[in-house]
């Protein structure tokens, strides 16, 4: 918990539980589904707790649950959840010029703290890294806040749901609210036309491959994704006119 004690006191700790507060609903409806899914699954209540506390991956979790509930090989499930996850590669290396002075253990801590919706609510808020003390520390404050609230949602929801899994039918499906929560925030995003196109082709791309194995279709289309934004940029820039050259002092004819 250093992570959040050390940028508690910030007052852009507040400004990140108030960005994140919207979509905590849908978040604790999702936790709360996938602990009575843990449950219904096959896991022991004290082993849902603990995959509750210390995963905090909710996709990846719900991924291997059908793993575990045939009993899969351990190495079926891990890949699976491996792969599920790697979109934190690309999470972390995008993080990585706001994180990589601090401590290891600080980083180590604020990565099990962020998640999907606090990834992208930061990247909205700081569009590139402060090059001040001040500046990095309110970057550190609110990404600190929006992963608090983020996570204590997630946990309540999912601890509620392991401990009252008699009470709460699967039928219900109210952690579509969660996916809800994930849409809105996506459609939010896409405000420009090239975005728009590079969603597409991500949603075609996960749509076709669906059926691959070990939920590899999201990386794939996680692929397709920043590889369109890499040539849509290199093609904008290449279209945007050049300013000319101011001539050399020496250049000048009287």
């Amino acid at each position: 918990m250093f992570f959040l004690r050390h940028n508690f006191s910030h007052p852009a700790f507040l400004e990140g539980l108030k960005s994140i507060a919207s979509v905590c609903p849908g978040i604790f409806a999702w936790g709360l589904m996938t602990g009575v899914a843990m449950v219904n699954a096959g896991l022991s209540v004290p082993d849902a707790l603990a995959m509750t506390l210390l995963v905090f991956a909710g996709s990846s979790q719900l991924a291997v649950l059908p793993l575990l509930a045939v009993h899969a090989p351990l190495i079926v499930v891990l890949a699976t959840a491996f792969c599920v996850n790697l979109r934190f590669v690309v999470f972390s290396a995008h993080l990585q010029p706001y994180l990589a002075h601090y401590p290891r253990a600080y980083r180590l801590c604020a990565s099990y703290f962020t998640g999907d919706i606090s990834y992208v609510q930061f990247m909205q808020r700081f569009a590139t890294p402060a090059t001040t003390a001040q500046g990095q520390a309110q970057e550190q404050a609110f990404l600190a806040g929006n992963v608090f609230l983020n996570w204590a949602s997630w946990m309540l929801g999912s601890i509620l749901g392991v401990l009252l899994t008699q009470y709460i039918p699967i039928e219900w499906g109210v952690g579509f609210a969660g996916i809800l929560a994930l849409v809105g925030l996506t459609c939010k995003m896409i405000n420009t036309p090239q975005r728009g196109l590079v969603a597409v082709l991500a949603s075609i791309a996960a749509c076709l491959t669906v059926a691959w194995p070990l939920k590899l279709n999201i990386l794939f289309a996680m692929v397709v994704s920043v590889a369109m934004c890499l040539i849509l940029e290199r093609l904008t820039s290449q279209d945007s006119p050049r300013q000319p050259k101011s001539p050399h002092p020496k250049d000048k004819r009287p």
